[in-house]
């Protein structure tokens, strides 16, 4: 008897290549498309798509309207999460509790005995693992996702290049060419054009403010702190200053920015809310990432008194902001992590 997984489709060509992998490799395809957001003529659109790859490829399909639950643990938080001056990292918050939380437990419900999806990530020894494609590695996204659900899942793509899958793809299954297609997907599903615009929907974003340095003088005004994130250096002037400024704090009660020089910046402690951590977890060195596009660095991390991530970088690390995830590696193997709370420049 086959073995029954259940594919997260988005109703791209790689979601409906990803079929096509499974079944080759024989297993029982059960295709599950959430509907995450109120976007509806996208929903139809890929809809049709999935409709399309199943009558192919002979495969059932359910929509999952998620929209209650996702406004719930994802989408409030992210209105919220700027609201209070932070940088929230939606993709990495549904991961957890949409995809491989909500739909994971449905499949297991459906009687299906993986999940799989369209992630740039891999498995090994039981631990999430960075792409082939480094280009394209999602496994920063990926770092909370529970253990139960990271022994269950596979990752089709993982293994390949992004730009060969099209070609690839349209090779072996011709009708491809002939689905709907829109823009790229975007980094957040829910934003169609910028984030800014989502929040107009909920809250004043254009209340100006003003532009302090770090000895608190006024310097210049702003066009509305949610507006801005830390490490942003565009969309505000500084009377008289000759070299870039960068954000350095946001400070909602009193609508204040903080910005100066790239040297101020710099952050080489990090403390954040954890996620999710091996039950054996103790101190030790390992790379961390602060943002999905930063670079690694070497860091020791360890719990405190309080139960919370702590993460001594053994470089400056720059553009940190509460809100985002920080991810632990152990080589190309994900450890685990949490959301950042706060960062400072600590004495060594």
């Amino acid at each position: 008897m086959n073995k029954k997984v259940a594919l997260l489709m988005s109703g791209g060509d790689a979601s409906s290549y990803c079929a096509y992998l499974l079944k080759e490799q024989g297993y029982e395809i059960y295709g599950i498309y959430l509907k995450l957001h109120g976007r509806e003529e996208l929903h139809a659109a890929n809809i049709r798509n999935i409709q399309k790859a199943s009558s192919h490829l002979g495969f059932a399909y359910d929509v999952l309207d998620a929209q209650e639950l996702f406004k719930e643990h994802v989408y409030s938080e992210f209105v919220r999460g700027y609201q209070e001056g932070r940088t929230p990292n939606p993709c990495a918050m549904c991961n957890p509790r949409m995809k491989f939380g909500f739909a994971f437990t449905k499949a297991m419900e459906m009687g299906c005995d993986y999940i799989a999806t369209g992630h740039y990530a891999r498995v090994e020894k039981g631990r999430i693992k960075e792409a082939f494609d480094s280009h394209k590695d999602q496994s920063y996204f990926l770092f909370g996702i529970p253990q139960e659900a990271i022994d269950r899942v596979i990752f089709p793509l993982g293994n390949m290049l992004k730009q060969d899958i099209k070609p690839i793809a349209l090779s072996k299954l011709p009708w491809l060419g002939s689905i709907e297609t829109y823009k790229e997907s975007q980094e957040i599903c829910f934003v169609e054009t910028d984030y800014v615009d989502v929040l107009k929907q909920h809250v004043s974003v254009e209340q100006e403010g003003e532009i302090v340095n770090t000895e608190g003088q006024k310097i210049g005004k702003h066009k509305g702190y949610m507006q801005y994130t830390i490490g942003k250096r565009k969309g505000f002037s500084v009377k008289g200053a000759h070299t870039p400024h960068y954000v350095l704090a946001i400070h909602p009660k009193e609508n204040q920015i903080v910005v100066g020089t790239k040297e101020e910046l710099a952050k080489n402690r990090v403390l954040a809310h954890p996620l999710a951590l091996p039950h054996d977890f103790e101190p030790r060195e390992c790379m961390v990432k602060i943002r999905y596009r930063s670079p690694k660095v070497p860091a020791k991390v360890h719990l405190d008194a309080q139960g919370q991530l702590i993460a001594n970088l053994k470089e400056h690390a720059y553009g940190v902001a509460n809100g985002q995830a920080l991810v632990l590696y152990d080589g190309d193997l994900v450890l685990g992590g949490g959301f950042i709370v706060h960062s400072e420049i600590a004495s060594s």
